[in-house]
């Protein structure tokens, strides 16, 4: 009798070992898987995915009664998760109960007009929902993580809500050297300097120029706010027309005085602190060299300037880039 209960024993114990041991242990396909959790999933029907995708060993029913008795009872959680090749199924319990769902990115770069951003949060097959209207200059250029399945209105409003917070904060130490007076007139032509230079170096001169010019009622003439008016922030991917330059709309910026009606692009945080802390020039006039660098070569007078334009000119048709 005594030896039987001992060999009972035995098994059970056996048994318990065995149990633990499928508890810890891989599934048949090492993964890595890929396991989305809807809202209300209970833990028998994420059992029954995991079985699904062989990220767990045995049967779902197994699984199932053993995370009951042996997992902490916790919630799952809804989302996107990523199991790592061979983890085993207590550890991925503890990853769908207590881990991070998996964060996507999309990113929004400097100077991306809305058409664009629109564009692309509407191609993004992960996100869902429809797109709210977005507003040019109103989301601050990022990148930012999001969850499968999240609304493209959730994205968008995190986006704007960014814009708002760095435009506050950098529009608190604002200095007084340029005739900006409003939020919106910053962003304005902070996405015209955005435009205007690819070398960041040279935005608060850029805008220097841009502050003087609006200091003393001289026109912006800013060619990327008449391309604006053709595009709506597309390339143009031509020269500008004469009739486009000689077109009165609120953004040809040759033709009227002062800022366009609106912002032409989405500025970065750079080409907003440059507008709002030009660089003291007193340059009223610049040119692209062409140069891989993307700078530009400035002037005080229009003398100056026009000679500088010949002479690039002129090197930029040696190069056959014109």
């Amino acid at each position: 009798m005594k030896r039987l209960t001992l060999v009972a024993a035995g098994l059970i114990l056996a048994a318990l070992v065995a149990v633990y041991a499928l508890w810890w242990a891989s599934g048949p396909k090492p993964g890595p898987h890929t396991v989305i959790v809807e809202e209300g999933a209970t833990l028998g029907s994420v059992s029954r995915q995991l079985e699904r995708a062989g990220a767990i060993p045995g049967s779902a029913g197994t699984y199932y009664i053993m995370a009951r008795l042996l997992g902490s009872g916790d919630p799952i959680q809804a989302g996107e998760f990523d199991i790592p090749k061979g983890m085993g199924g207590a550890a991925i319990l503890d990853l769908l109960q207590h881990g991070r769902p998996a964060q996507r990115l999309i990113t929004i770069v400097e100077g991306m007009p809305a058409i664009l951003v629109a564009e692309k949060l509407t191609a993004n097959r992960y996100l869902a929902g429809p797109l709210p209207t977005i507003e040019e200059g109103s989301v601050l250029p990022d990148s930012y993580g999001f969850q499968r399945d999240e609304s493209r209105a959730a994205v968008v409003k995190r986006m704007q809500q960014a814009m708002a917070r760095a435009l506050d904060a950098l529009w608190a130490k604002r200095s007084t050297d340029c005739p900006i007076l409003t939020k919106d007139q910053a962003v304005i032509l902070a996405s015209i300097v955005e435009k205007e230079t690819a070398k960041a170096t040279e935005r608060p001169t850029i805008a220097g120029v841009y502050c003087n010019r609006l200091r003393i009622g001289m026109p912006l003439q800013a060619d990327p706010t008449v391309i604006y008016a053709v595009t709506k922030g597309k390339p143009l991917g031509r020269r500008i027309l004469k009739s486009e330059l000689r077109a009165d709309n609120g953004y040809n910026t040759y033709r009227r005085t002062g800022l366009p009606d609106g912002p032409i692009a989405n500025p970065g945080k750079a080409s907003i602190e440059a507008v709002l802390h030009p660089a003291k020039t007193k340059a009223l006039y610049f040119v692209a060299t062409g140069d891989p660098d993307g700078s530009s070569v400035f002037a005080e007078t229009l003398a100056e300037h026009n000679a500088n334009v010949a002479k690039w000119y002129a090197i930029r048709r040696a190069r056959g880039e014109m």
